[in-house]
């Protein structure tokens, strides 16, 4: 779905990238949205969520040289938008259905892909 839109990007690292799938395929294979499969999520979510956020707000504050006060107030925005976001995502999720989960898992499989070869 998500090849037929225009889209942005932000990068992360191979081991988050895998560590992510293999998660992925875990949760998948055990197939139940019970309290251990809703932890593992939320926490991969939530560092997925971390490093778009440091992408989006910090690396372009980074690629202008920002001083120390700049980039200071800036993680404290993040720090603020993380911790909203965290309490959303811890309400939403402990209300899991095994179909659900599912659901998820397929999407964070599509919004993760591997690095273009050519690059």
């Amino acid at each position: 779905m998500l090849k037929q839109q225009s889209h942005i990007v932000a990068p992360i690292p191979d081991e988050l990238r895998t560590r992510a799938l293999y998660t992925v395929n875990e949760l998948r294979q055990r197939g139940k949205a019970d309290k251990d499969a809703i932890d593992t999520l939320y926490n991969l979510i939530v560092e997925l969520t971390e490093s778009g956020l440091d992408f989006f707000f910090l690396e372009p504050l980074r690629r202008l040289r920002a001083g120390n006060m700049m980039m200071s107030m800036a993680k404290m925005g993040i720090g603020s938008m993380l911790k909203g976001s965290k309490m959303v995502i811890h309400k939403v999720l402990k209300k899991l259905d095994d179909r659900s989960l599912a659901n998820i898992l397929d999407f964070i499989e599509e919004i993760i892909h591997e690095p273009d070869p050519a690059a």
